[in-house]
């Protein structure tokens, strides 16, 4: 007999967990909300209570300011909610301090996993596998196009790059929150331990990740240094900055940008990048059915993305789904 599930009810504005009485990742303030991370699409202010881990509360509070009603929970750690409800945080792998939510209520189980990946990241813990009942994935690249190449490879052709042209620098678009730090960390991995230099937008978060004991190595703000300095250099900028003012004043720039987009050819030309990095923090269409397969929910809910294709691989491997309409969400520059 199939279950209704009437206890968790996806509404426009959020996930609701209605004996308890909260909301997950909400797009308005709601008095308790439980956020899986810190990017703006899942983590807002205003709320009376704030749970979700330490790293993303640092987050939060750097970005919004957030510290009254702010509640801390570890990966592992299992809150007693009120009307019988139970919630565990366990690690997403998309950045610093997600997660995924199991919930659990009267012997049923469903995880929200937010946004995730299943590629090694060493910024940040390692998507976990957890068994329910009911599984709510992010569908952001489920197209069977998204077949993101390994993160090795896109990191070579940065280094060549670079390498082939010692009198520019290679200007480098990248979310300032995930993205950013893996890009220096992967760097740093294949030996590239120059000065990288910041976008002054992006210091606040790289020094809050070295707080967390994520080890960067030598930053250096593009503002402290003479532009000649900066030959031969990487920098890291917000896409928004790729060819603003601000980036007039570099060395000839080669203009790149880490993002799952860049497999579009068209919006690496929107976007003006002379080389495209395919480095994305979500999962990609194999790691999307891989994780259902893996998980084997008796039913998929789907949202924030492209519902329709991985609602179609699910009726084809006889597997019960549907897609959530949530309000608020929209394409990060990932």
């Amino acid at each position: 007999m199939a279950r209704d599930f009437a206890w968790i009810r996806p509404e426009p504005h959020g996930i609701h967990v209605v004996p308890a009485d909260c909301w997950i990742d909400p797009s308005h303030p709601v008095a308790r909300a439980l956020v899986t991370h810190g990017h703006a699409d899942h983590a807002r202010g205003g709320h009376g209570e704030t749970v979700a881990t330490p790293a993303t509360l640092a987050i939060m509070e750097l970005r919004y300011a957030t510290r009254e009603g702010a509640v801390p929970v570890a990966y592992g750690e299992t809150l007693r909610l009120a009307g019988g409800v139970s919630a565990t945080f366990v690690p997403a792998g998309h950045v610093l301090g997600s997660a995924q939510i199991l919930l659990e209520h009267a012997g049923e189980r469903v995880v929200v996993t937010g946004d995730f990946k299943r590629r090694p990241d060493p910024t940040c813990l390692p998507f976990e596998v957890v068994p329910c009942e009911v599984l709510v994935t992010e569908a952001t690249f489920a197209l069977p196009v998204f077949r993101h190449p390994p993160v090795e490879h896109e990191i070579a052709k940065l280094l060549a790059a670079l390498c082939a042209n010692p009198d520019r620098c290679v200007l480098v678009g990248a979310y300032a929150l995930g993205k950013a730090q893996r890009l220096i960390a992967e760097l740093r991995r294949a030996g590239h331990l120059q000065p990288i230099y910041l976008h002054g937008a992006m210091e606040a978060m790289c020094r809050l990740y070295e707080r967390f004991g994520v080890d960067l190595g030598d930053l250096r703000l593009v503002g402290d240094v003479k532009t000649p300095d900066l030959a031969g250099s990487i920098v890291l900028a917000p896409p928004s900055a790729l060819n603003d003012r601000w980036s007039r004043r570099l060395p000839d720039p080669i203009t790149a940008m880490a993002s799952g987009w860049m497999r579009v050819r068209q919006r690496a030309r929107q976007r003006m990048v002379e080389l495209p990095l395919v480095i994305s923090d979500h999962a990609d269409w194999d790691e999307l059915t891989q994780t259902v397969t893996d998980v084997n929910p008796g039913e998929t809910w789907i949202t924030h993305g492209r519902e329709d294709a991985l609602l179609h691989w699910c009726a084809l491997n006889q597997r019960r789904a549907r897609a959530l309409a949530l309000v608020g969400y929209e394409d990060e520059d990932d």
